[in-house]
């Protein structure tokens, strides 16, 4: 009766729900409101915030004086304050929270200010996936289900008055109102530290909870879910959690995980891909008829995107300076953006490092195709993680084998180059054939990557078969093994040769076995 109840009053929502303005109008509004909030904070007098609002063209004025930021930028002359306990550098009051982020870039921790009204602007985004679940012809006895959030720890460094940690940690620490009674694993156990540890305690927790959903990365969860199947010897996870319906996932391209889900699942699961970032909730996956998401555009993000192409970005992925954006109402579907936002959180033009793709202009859906420094292009082949991971889809469906985890970089050979790779493969498979398949596909795909193979200035691709743990083994030895990281799809210079590294001394272990 409950789940109806709750059913029903989602539908009605989203019945009266107000259809969005033109998103360009929509997201003027937005950046008026950043501006008229942020006016007297230390960045928003020295930008000029309080005459920008009374501009004629306030979003063109924005643009002109306020440069683009990247982490390094915004962080040696802003940011640093925060931590430092200065209140009104960039958002009105105290950062009493900071997302610690190293992307998929293997570098430093980055310290992202997450404030009160970002945390608020997470939920209402949260509350709005959730009350649009009808739309997926989701049961209403569902809507009384417990959820399952695999992320990181919630026990956060405290320093001074503000907290550090993983932002699904900080989230985690204290749930909205609306979902504490669902939440599983639950503070306390969400707290522990340790991910095998962590991982355990949930195992012995399983047989507690009716879980209906699921969420989290899916390289995280996967595993999770294997180790309650092993723990258990079951089936499949619905031999213990029949009524398992829905899996929200995000953080990095569900696809190569897909068939290993399947093995774990004995009926169907709805997949439903979400796009919420250290520095925001971005998007998510509103309607059954794609995978892609919808931008959310009114809900302290204002979004700006700047076309990934040579003029605006150097063989490394680092931005020029006169880098020139477009909006919402001028972007296109052939073209792959690096996204740019301005926030609550008190981040102005801000290159969150996320490449996207439209995939419909009228409904504001996109697809993550890649990050800003996660490409190859070491003799003008342009190869992003979107073809890298069509190649890998493409090995995984002729030779029938999961594929979840793979890496790349691009190394010399003699007078020419290669791409090495590496796959995640936990049984034997043909590595010539495979190779073949990869390249065949990435000849196909990417005419930039067939003009130099066929000029033999770029050889034939290198692979290796490693185990999937290894992976995982590596992010662990990082201390990267926490449940919200992942593992990057492209490594380069020094991060690479630590990374063979690492992979010799796994196989010098094997063959002495």
């Amino acid at each position: 009766m409950v789940g109806q109840i709750v059913d029903k009053a989602f539908r009605v929502a989203n019945l009266l729900k107000r259809p969005l303005k033109d998103p360009s109008a929509t997201q003027r509004e937005v950046l008026i409101q950043l501006l008229i909030k942020a006016q007297h904070t230390a960045f928003g007098k020295q930008h000029r915030f309080s005459s920008i609002i009374y501009n004629n063209n306030p979003v063109e004025q924005f643009r002109l004086s306020v440069p683009i930021f990247d982490y390094d930028r915004i962080y040696d002359a802003w940011w640093h304050r925060l931590l430092d306990c200065e209140p009104d550098v960039t958002w009105p009051g105290r950062v009493r929270n900071f997302a610690l982020s190293s992307g998929t870039s293997g570098s430093a921790s980055k310290y992202i200010p997450v404030t009160r009204d970002m945390q608020r602007s997470m939920r209402k985004a949260g509350l709005r996936l959730f009350m649009n679940m009808p739309n997926f012809d989701i049961k209403p006895s569902m809507f009384s289900k417990a959820m399952l959030m695999i992320g990181g720890s919630a026990t956060l460094t405290e320093q001074y008055d503000y907290k550090m940690g993983d932002l699904s940690g900080i989230n985690g620490a204290s749930p909205p109102f609306w979902i504490r009674s669902y939440y599983k694993p639950g503070t306390e156990i969400a707290k522990i530290k340790d991910w095998n540890e962590r991982t355990k305690v949930i195992v012995e927790n399983a047989p507690k909870w009716d879980i209906g959903y699921l969420t989290g990365i899916p390289s995280w969860v996967q595993m999770t879910l294997q180790a309650i199947i092993d723990h258990y010897k079951l089936n499949t996870i619905h031999d213990l959690w029949p009524n398992l319906s829905v899996f929200v996932t995000g953080g990095v391209n569900y696809q190569p995980y897909d068939a290993g889900f399947r093995d774990l699942y004995s009926k169907e699961v709805i997949t439903l891909d979400s796009y919420l970032a250290s520095e925001g909730f971005i998007g998510f996956q509103s309607r059954k008829d794609t995978s892609a998401m919808r931008l959310i555009l009114d809900n302290g993000i204002f979004m700006e995107f700047i076309p990934f192409t040579e003029e605006n970005f150097d063989e490394d992925g680092n931005i020029y300076p006169d880098a020139q954006s477009l909006l919402i109402h001028e972007v296109d579907t052939h073209t792959d953006y690096a996204l740019v936002i301005s926030t609550n959180s008190g981040a102005w033009r801000y290159i969150i490092g996320d490449l996207v793709r439209f995939t419909d202009i009228k409904q504001q859906e996109i697809h993550i195709v890649g990050r800003t420094k996660h490409f190859l292009s070491i003799c003008g082949e342009h190869l992003s993680v979107d073809n890298m991971t069509t190649g890998v889809l493409e090995v995984q469906k002729e030779l029938n084998v999961p594929i979840s985890e793979f890496t790349v970089s691009a190394i010399e050979t003699g007078t020419s180059f290669s791409h090495k790779w590496y796959l995640a493969v936990d049984e034997f498979i043909d590595v010539n054939k495979a190779r073949h398949i990869l390249d065949n596909k990435l000849f196909e795909i990417n005419d930039d990557y067939a003009t130099e193979r066929k000029a033999n200035v770029l050889r034939t691709p290198i692979l290796e078969c490693i185990p999937t743990q290894w992976f995982y083994d590596y992010m662990e030895r990082q201390g990267k093994l926490t449940g919200q990281t992942k593992f990057p799809r492209v490594i380069k210079h020094q991060a690479w040769a630590k990374w063979e590294d690492y992979v010799r001394e796994k196989q010098a272990i094997l063959s002495m076995r």
